[in-house]
């Protein structure tokens, strides 16, 4: 199972990020928990200094914009 975090303020572009993981995890059949992190110093402790950023299995993956769905794929299947 991928852990898969979104760190972000709740903003749209956050919620669509976490919402476009979701939906491709689902159609590719691949389990993941993902949770959210919007608390500010736990964002920044996490090294992500613009949002939303994106943590798989610990590693930072993505941060500043809305990730593409192919983005999304090679993190889910890596």
């Amino acid at each position: 199972m991928k852990e898969i975090i979104v760190y972000g303020s709740g903003c749209k572009n956050c919620q669509n990020t976490k919402a476009l993981i979701r939906r491709v995890a689902d159609e590719l059949g691949i389990e993941a928990n993902i949770g959210e992190v919007t608390d500010t110093v736990e964002i920044m402790s996490a090294g992500v200094m613009s949002t939303p950023g994106v943590a798989v299995d610990g590693q930072i993956v993505h941060t500043g914009s809305h990730p593409s769905r192919e983005q999304v794929e090679e993190w889910l299947r890596s």
